[in-house]
């Protein structure tokens, strides 16, 4: 029996001094477990999501060296491991020296090549240029270099021939993407396959995604089932960012027998080394000790562990949050409070004349069942003190004399700036932290937060939950404290700002949005592959058959009663998500992306001003004639 031993490390983008010495030590550790080879994820040196840092020469250098040190560690123990290959001699399609998003293997203090090859690396075939991934701006594929050495694709890529006892194993080594081909017209598993490999191992650096995994399962087993070649996928763990999206990377090292079934997977999250048994004469691949699957829902562990790694990232070790007595603040505060102790969180309430009692006795409550400070500081005063001074101003335009009073809706703004961008920045200078910003994505989406103040913050941990999800996020929290710490009174009241009269909770009255059928037709705008719009969203309307596209659990029929209000409701939202809230999100905090689909750097947006299509203005037209 041959023992593979993983490691999902914790990878520091960018410190590659640090990857380096976590590196050494898990190669410590092989050796001394016994292990004939040592499999580490994509990148482990680097990180992934490091942006234009691959464009500093002393950055490669260094990451070569590194490189080198570890191939000579190589004693007694074969290393597989991820990291960047650079070529000196050649130069990438933008000028700059070519990479490759590579995978190594080494042993007795030297780098192996794949059979055949002159290069002591294999390269990643295909490169994902969607979503976060940005491969092709900074590397060259496998396909130009089998090219330049005069090669097929299907010639070049060649298993590592690795030693251990009893002799080699043959490895197919691919590099993440490599497996995830069904899109892809080239197909580097079967292309490997073509060789006889003994295993296949998949180096990754995966980011959380809600449903990815799932998805990984399937496609891997489909496909090795196919092949009949077993696989052992290693992953790595930490927070990697590429400057507005926080992208958690959960481990989940995995092992898939040669019919590709889930022998074994890692556990999220966690510092990982997992040990594997290989028979080479019969493919037989499996855990030495069992490793059941991992069940339920990641979305809390990955929500809890991006924001420790955040907050231990920027140093910051206490944080001021922002109470209203709603679910999005008190959301965010068991959240904080699950990974801070109770005396490092600052809880806030800022009412003004318009916070019911209702509301302010439930913030309070929250802050008791947390255990944390809690301090009120009223606000109205401010507000009504900046409002006479602008009431006090006039000034001499073109269209004569104009004064500067502000209208209500303005001093609903007021509100929020003065909460957050006064106090709750004060505050945090004060604590010694940070302060939070509690939007979710339905408000994202729509703007329905105001610029410099609900939407200021360090960290929007909860802005890529749509409203339910942060409900289901709050029912989660209480489950893992144990305990009830959001109240059952946050879950039943109505939403609301409380920004005026028209908001007031008691009265029943709350955000203009009906969430279980607004959360839906905005992901609909957001996260499918093929983005909707209104033209998608009429015709299905249309049809009868925009809850079964959309996913609401309500009938629509039943919210609108015509087409014409329909119509209202859609392009009023639909002006707001493509037009002035895009301005909001570009200025908005980082985020915990969670989703299919995050705002920031995976859904890119342009300022631009709202369209409708000509498909769309005709079927309004028809839908809203008389003779209907």
């Amino acid at each position: 029996m041959i023992r593979i031993i993983t490691a999902q490390l914790d990878i520091r983008p960018g410190d590659i001094r640090a990857n380096r010495e976590q590196i050494e030590e898990e190669i410590r550790r092989a050796k001394a477990a016994g292990a004939d080879i040592l499999v580490l994820p994509e990148m482990c040196l680097t990180g992934y999501l490091i942006g234009d840092l691959w464009d500093q020469t002393a950055f490669l250098r260094e990451c070569e060296a590194a490189n080198a040190r570890i191939a000579a560690a190589a004693r007694g123990l074969t290393i597989v491991w991820g990291s960047c290959a650079v070529d000196w001699d050649r130069i990438q399609d933008d000028g700059r020296v070519r990479k490759y998003n590579a995978a190594f293997a080494a042993a007795d203090g030297g780098f192996l090549s794949p059979r055949g090859s002159r290069r002591p690396y294999a390269v990643k075939t295909l490169l994902p240029n969607y979503r976060q991934f940005d491969d092709r701006r900074y590397f060259t594929p496998a396909a130009v270099a089998a090219a330049e050495d005069g090669l097929s694709l299907s010639a070049f890529l060649q298993p590592f021939d690795l030693p251990a006892k009893d002799g080699p194993v043959a490895a197919g080594v691919l590099l993440c993407e490599d497996s995830w081909d069904e899109n892809y017209a080239t197909h580097p598993m079967d292309l490997l396959a073509a060789h006889g490999p003994d295993l296949f191992f998949n180096l990754s650096a995966s980011p959380f995604t809600l449903g990815k995994n799932d998805k990984r399962h399937r496609m891997l087993t489909a496909a090795l089932s196919r092949l009949h070649v077993p696989m052992l996928y290693v992953n790595c763990r930490g927070l990697q960012n590429n400057g507005k999206d926080c992208y958690t990377f959960d481990g989940m090292t995995a092992a898939y027998d040669a019919d590709g079934r889930l022998a074994g997977e890692a556990a999220p999250y966690e510092e990982a080394r997992s040990s594997f048994l290989f028979d080479r004469a019969s493919r037989t691949l499996a855990p030495e000790t069992p490793m059941p699957p991992r069940t339920g829902s990641l979305l809390l562990p990955a929500l809890r562990y991006g924001v420790s790694r955040f907050l231990a990232d920027i140093g910051a070790s206490r944080a001021v949050i922002g109470v209203s007595g709603g679910i999005d603040s008190a959301v965010n505060a068991a959240l904080y409070r699950s990974v801070l102790p109770a005396d490092r969180l600052l809880l806030v309430n800022t009412p003004t004349r318009f916070n019911s009692e209702t509301t302010k006795g439930l913030a309070a409550d929250l802050a008791a069942r947390l255990g944390a400070p809690y301090v009120t500081i009223p606000i109205g005063d401010f507000v009504d003190r900046t409002a006479d001074t602008l009431a006090s101003l006039t000034i001499r335009t073109a269209d004569g004399e104009k004064n500067l009073a502000p209208s209500s809706f303005m001093r609903e703004n007021m509100q929020a700036r003065d909460r957050s961008a006064r106090i709750l920045a004060a505050l945090a200078a004060s604590f010694g932290g940070v302060f939070t910003c509690n939007a979710n994505k339905t408000e994202f989406t729509i703007g329905y937060a105001t610029l410099y103040g609900d939407m200021a913050g360090a960290l929007a941990a909860t802005a890529d939950l749509w409203k339910h999800q942060v409900y289901q996020t709050g029912r989660a929290l209480n489950e893992w404290f144990g305990e009830a710490v959001i109240p059952e009174g946050t879950f039943a009241i109505r939403p609301s700002a409380e920004l005026s009269d028209a908001q007031a909770v008691d009265k029943g009255l709350g955000d203009p949005l009906v969430y279980d059928y607004h959360d839906y037709l905005f992901r609909a705008f957001v996260e499918p592959w093929e983005r909707k719009t209104p033209e998608d969203i009429l015709r299905w309307y249309a049809d009868g058959t925009l809850e079964q596209n959309i996913g609401t659990p309500l009938a629509v029929r039943d919210l609108f009663p015509d087409a014409a209000s329909f119509i209202a409701d859609l392009e009023k939202w639909w002006k707001l998500f493509a037009g002035f809230a895009v301005a909001k999100r570009i200025q908005s905090p980082p985020l915990i992306a969670v989703s299919r689909r995050p705002y920031g750097y995976d859904l890119r947006e342009s300022q631009l001003a709202p369209y409708f299509t000509d498909a769309y203005l005709a079927l309004k037209e028809k839908l809203l004639s008389p003779a209907r």
